[in-house]
């Protein structure tokens, strides 16, 4: 499955994308607000790439695409839509740090969004983000996610503490 946008191409991660994965999740905010391994090891860019995601793509429980730039093929970020109950599911995402600032987010949740609207069987669309995490939350807001609330607590992050979290929600059109 590839969706197309107007300066990206978003398809399945392949096995020749193992360093960009590497490389991208060396960075401290994505160590910091993402549920990544750290420290972020070649062998678990391995693991996501050539195993955990095309498995949750076969079992449909996770659709994670990879979003290139069309002039360089370079890696911009990675989006989900992971299922979270009977026609919910989860917005997830995050972007090399070059890569940033460019509106690449947005412009691939937007596409990824469309075809969950289209494909899957889904009235609602969340996103999480640790609060501090001011960049997914300009990229939800963009998309027209309602602010829904302030979790306390809610998770504990990398750094072995408890964060508060932001919620938001999109529904169907």
């Amino acid at each position: 499955m590839t969706l197309t946008t107007e300066r990206l191409i978003l398809r399945p991660f392949e096995p020749g994308d193992v360093d960009a994965v590497y490389e991208a999740c060396q960075d401290e905010d994505i160590r910091f607000y993402t549920p990544v391994p750290v420290p972020f090891e070649r062998r678990d860019a391995e693991r996501q790439v050539l195993e955990e995601w095309p498995e949750a793509w076969a079992t449909d429980k996770d659709y994670v695409l990879g979003a290139f730039r069309k002039d360089t093929s370079d890696l911009v970020g990675s989006h989900c839509l992971t299922k979270v109950s009977r026609g919910v599911y989860e917005l997830g995402f995050w972007a090399v740090k070059e890569q940033r600032g460019r509106g690449y987010s947005v412009e691939a949740a937007r596409a990824l969004c469309d075809w969950g609207w289209a494909t899957l069987d889904v009235h609602r669309i969340e996103w999480w983000a640790m609060t501090g995490n001011t960049g997914s939350r300009a990229v939800a807001e963009r998309l027209g996610f309602t602010l829904e609330g302030t979790l306390r607590r809610r998770g504990i992050a990398n750094d072995g503490k408890p964060h508060d979290w932001w919620v938001g929600g999109l529904v169907r059109p």
